[in-house]
């Protein structure tokens, strides 16, 4: 835990500092590139809190994308924002966290109210209108986090924002993308159950709490497993069924430590 804090403190704080201004003047002026510095933010967060991220799958780089994902924490979003520029979907307490919130708005992350179903509207056109401009936007289609043993079922609600932006005048098929994340390892040795709460967010455990759980655990192995693209021109209940299917495989395969299913055995 000595080292982590040493590095997030000399390290990761330092650069938050002086690259906050930055960012907020990118935004502020409304110029390309804003996703560079979150993307350096993400990767040195990651390094610090003992994260050793995979990517498995053919994630799609070249044209607008909705990923769908399960969820198990926050560090989900360290763990996929290390990796790749995306804009995330997350609940309005967030924006309210301090420093999270601020920084979760520094990366043009779309808040929604789960509680009022009056704001699922104003969210799904703000989710297609940023897929529409070409920015990848990772929802966690369960609606809430869970221990990452299985998968809940996908809310379809917001998934219409991925067809939606293909009438906002996107250039390219908007697509669906599966993505299955989990953790399977702590200083090299397969999760127990127990040990998943060094990891998840469960219940109603308090943010301290957690981020303690985690500096004290040692180095965490998550993969990032992207399934086969869905067109996003279907049925939106279905869609969110198929995607939750292959979610589920693709999370029991990596949980038994066994090979990813094929796209052909992906139903």
């Amino acid at each position: 835990m000595v080292l982590s804090l040493l590095f997030l403190g000399l390290v990761v704080l330092p650069f938050t500092l002086i690259g906050l201004p930055v960012q907020l003047l990118i935004l502020w002026a409304n110029l390309p590139g804003w996703r560079v510095l979150p993307l350096v933010f993400f990767k040195l967060l990651a390094f610090g809190l003992g994260l050793r991220v995979k990517v498995a799958g053919k994630p799609v780089r070249n044209g607008p994308v909705l990923l769908v994902a399960n969820h198990i924490g926050w560090l989900d979003i360290v763990a996929v924002a290390s990796q790749f520029p995306v804009s995330f979907v997350a609940k309005s307490e967030i924006a309210r966290w301090p420093l999270v919130g601020f920084m979760a708005r520094l990366q043009k992350t779309i808040f929604v109210d789960r509680k009022r179903r009056t704001d699922t509207g104003r969210t799904a056109r703000e989710m297609s209108a940023r897929i529409a401009e070409g920015t990848s936007v990772l929802l966690f289609a369960e609606g809430t986090s869970d221990i990452g043993t299985h998968v809940l079922p996908f809310r379809s609600a917001l998934m219409g924002a991925a067809s939606a932006a293909m009438a906002e005048g996107a250039d390219k098929l908007v697509m669906i993308q599966p993505l299955a994340i989990a953790y399977t390892a702590i200083s090299g040795l397969p999760l127990s159950r127990n040990e998943r709460r060094q990891v998840a967010w469960i219940g109603d455990m308090g943010i301290e709490d957690n981020l303690g759980a985690i500096l004290s655990s040692g180095p965490k192995d998550v993969t990032l497993a992207f399934g086969a693209p869905l067109p996003a021109d279907g049925d939106r209940k279905a869609t969110a069924r198929a995607a939750e299917t292959r979610v589920r495989q693709m999370l029991n395969a990596l949980n038994r430590g066994q090979p990813l299913p094929s796209a052909r055995t992906l139903v």
